[in-house]
Order: C-alpha cells, then structure tokens, then sequence
C-alpha cells in the first residue's frame, strides 16, 4: 500500500479492515521519517474500531520509501526479469529498524552493508524457496524477507478476435502482454493498441525476441500449421509454465501427430494444454478469452504451490 503526504494512497494492506489506521500511521511516519511495525487482533479494544472484527491477527510494517533502493527493485523486477529477494528489518535496535537490502538474483547486494553474510545466506534461502517469510536474524532482531518474482508474460501467437479480449483480460491480471503474427492484416497496432509488445514476425524469428522463463505462459490460437507448429516446437522445448493450443480434438490429433514425427517426446507434447482453456461452456471470443485466461491462472498457481525448482538459482547463486 503506497500513501503520500496529501493522504492519496493506491492499494490495500487488509482488503479494507484496517487502511483507515494504517493511512494515520503511514502519515506520521512520513512526518517523523520514523518506521513503526503495528499490530491488529480480534483481542484488542481497537479491533471493532479498525474493521479487524471478523477475527485473525495482522502484523503491518510502515515506513518512508527508500528513494535509493526503489530504482534498483524496479530494474530486477521488470526491466531485467530477475527474482529478488527485498529484506526490511521490522523488529530490532532503534538505529537499525527499517534497514533495507535487496539481493538479487545475479547475487547484486544493494543497501545497508550491516551483518551481510548472514542476511545473504537467509535470502539466498528464500530465493530458492520462492516464498516471503519472517526470520530471526538474532535474538532481538527479525526480517521480513519478501521474495520477488518477475511479473508473469502471456505470449499469444495469432491476432484472432479471442487475442483480443485474452489481452485485455491478461492485462487487468498483472501479465505483461506479447501479441506475435507476421500477418500485418491481423497483428497490427489498430487491433492491439493495449498490447505491451507487437512483433510482426513468424515464429521462429519472434521467439528469438523474447526471454521465455518459467514466469511465462504461451498461446496459440492461428489454427494455422505454419505458425502453430514451429511455436509449439519452442515452447514445449522451454520452460514455460503453460502451454495452449486453440483447435477441435481432429485438429489436436492431426497437430499431435505432426509434432511427434518432428521428434518431440511424448513427455514434451504432455505439457501441452489441448483443447485450451477450462470447460465453461464458452461460445463468443470474450468468454473463450475468460476460459484460457482462467486455466493459465490455475496453472500459475498450482505450479506456485509445488515445490521450488532450485537448479538453475542453485546455480546462480552458488
């Protein structure tokens, strides 16, 4: 939750049990440059006051932005692509709470130099692990250690009309948006104005533009073998999170076929999501758009809930 000085904010911390006290604590640390960890719970007096009657407990750490440290997160997170790891001391000596450290993927350490060693070794953890946490660094001391992921891409090939409304849909979830087709007729700026990238290229050529990571999801929807099949050759070869394909169950056999005798594995073809989307029972573009969208989400999830891939961060961060 962001709060600026004429009392402007832009998020939320609780879904709107306790913003109206967390903007009053924000405003004053602003004034006093002063950071402060507040609590609210079902047990205190205050809890009816702030809207925290529904039960549970929530600890919320507030502080005067790093102007410093910011630029650094925002060229990790999304110019670059990396995973950081931001560490905030949110209990600790008065000299030392609200101290900020950001370590990046690429082993880039920025802010505080303070006991180093030990910070780096607890977010080296939390990288592998790819989930935020509170850890003690010492006796009087505690972190919250929040781990970064680069925002998610969809990557559509065809500019159909269902491109159209899975954009848009795509956009109003956090994903940077990649529209892919050499068909100028299709793939243009006049029917994608809101699209984060246009490339007018064939597949093969476009795939050369572009990182694909386990942060990305990709969707075919040409119908068209010439385009589908070379990118479903790279993205079941990638480490995409989610791969699609539009196209009746004949057109899927036909598809699959060719791919196996183009020496894909049949483990490979496993990860492809055919027919696309989850059975809503959707007809017009925009819902089709909605049941794609829905079962990237899903797969987003679900894959965020396994176990961490940790080779290549071992990698990385050995």
């Amino acid at each position: 939750m962001g709060i600026a000085s004429d009392r402007q904010f832009s998020g939320s911390v609780s879904g709107g049990c306790v913003e109206a006290a967390v903007l009053e604590a924000g405003l004053e640390s602003l004034k006093t440059n002063r950071p402060r960890l507040l609590h609210f719970g079902v047990a205190d007096e205050t809890a009816w006051e702030v809207g925290l009657a529904c039960g549970g407990s929530i600890d919320i750490f507030v502080q005067p932005l790093n102007t410093i440290l910011f630029p650094f997160l925002k060229l990790a997170w999304l110019e670059e692509g990396q995973s950081s790891v931001h560490v905030t001391v949110i209990r600790g000596p008065a000299e030392r709470l609200g101290s900020e450290f950001l370590i990046r993927q690429d082993k880039t350490i920025v802010g505080d130099d303070w006991d180093s060693k030990n910070i780096s070794e607890l977010a080296r953890q939390t990288l592998l692990n790819g989930a935020s946490r509170r850890a003690a660094l010492d006796e009087e001391t505690e972190l919250f250690l929040e781990f970064i992921a680069p925002p998610p891409t969809l990557i559509v090939v065809g500019g159909v009309h269902i491109a159209i409304a899975l954009v848009s849909l795509a956009q109003m979830l956090g994903y940077r948006t990649v529209l892919v087709d050499p068909r100028k007729a299709w793939g243009n700026g006049e029917r994608f104005p809101h699209v984060d990238r246009l490339i007018q290229a064939w597949p093969d050529e476009a795939f050369q533009q572009m990182a694909v990571t386990r942060e990305t999801a990709i969707v075919m929807l040409t119908h068209d073998p010439r385009l589908d099949d070379p990118a479903l050759k790279i993205a079941l070869s990638s480490p995409a999170f989610y791969i699609g394909a539009l196209g009746s169950k004949s057109t899927q056999a036909r598809r699959r076929a060719r791919l196996l005798e183009s020496d894909l594995s049949e483990s490979q073809l496993a990860r492809l999501h055919a027919p696309i989307g989850l059975d809503i029972g959707a007809q017009t573009p925009e819902e089709i758009g909605l049941a794609i969208m829905a079962e990237v989400v899903e797969a987003h999830r679900k894959r965020d809930r396994q176990p961490a891939e940790v080779g290549n961060l071992h990698e990385a961060l050995s």
